[in-house]
């Protein structure tokens, strides 16, 4: 598959579906989303796996089970390459905001923070990542994921890492304001060139978080 960039109207459809996010928009404006969103997303994802792997389109629809903001359409699109559930991942993402590409362990589950934890701990395997999260800072990526208030039960609040320590996950994320590269083929050297940016940390990810054994709650 080729990829030419996302569709003209990708933002546009994105900004109403922020103020009318209902089913008679969806529905009104569907085809916009199959054309100008949907189908460059597979197609991106299509010509980034020879070098990262098989990729997933995520569906639009929420989840509003146990969720007290009952809109029922994501405000975005996202595409995800995952090495393993929390152990690594490829994620880009076009939205209002523009576009969005990230990489790391997005999400653990209690098996795979206490190895991160264990592994943050150690001076060999935790120096590593902090070389890694600070290059990455130095190149412009925003380091996320959520972060306890206070020190681990057990980990000194003096610790040279402890910001690491904090963390219950840990991803890098670049975003890109809406522009007309965003719609141009050099879309993908964006992503392409971010997800290589982050091939360090989710080789991190991998050997020292790993797949969930025990799954997400």
């Amino acid at each position: 598959m080729e990829f030419k960039g996302f569709g003209e109207y990708a933002i546009d459809f994105y900004d109403g579906l922020v103020v009318d996010n209902t089913k008679a928009y969806w529905e009104d404006h569907k085809q916009t989303y199959l054309d100008d969103v949907r189908a460059p997303m597979e197609a991106l994802l299509a010509v980034l796996e020879p070098e990262f792997g098989r990729g997933k389109v995520f569906r639009p629809y929420r989840d509003v089970r146990f969720s007290k903001d009952k809109r029922p359409y994501k405000d975005h699109c996202g595409g995800v390459v995952e090495l393993g559930r929390g152990g690594g991942g490829y994620y880009v993402q076009v939205g209002p905001e523009g576009l969005m590409v990230a990489g790391g362990s997005f999400a653990m589950a209690s098996d795979q923070l206490a190895r991160y934890r264990e592994s943050v701990a150690d001076d060999r395997r935790g120096g590593e990542l902090a070389r890694i999260i600070a290059k990455l800072a130095r190149k412009g990526w925003e380091i996320r994921g959520e972060q306890l208030k206070r020190p681990p039960r057990g980990v000194d609040p003096d610790h040279p890492r402890l910001d690491l320590l904090r963390r219950k996950a840990i991803y890098a994320a670049k975003v890109w304001e809406p522009d007309d590269t965003l719609h141009e083929p050099g879309c993908l050297d964006r992503v392409r060139q971010g997800w290589r940016d982050l091939v360090a940390l989710n080789e991190w990810c991998a050997d020292h978080v790993g797949i969930t054994e025990k799954g997400f709650r």
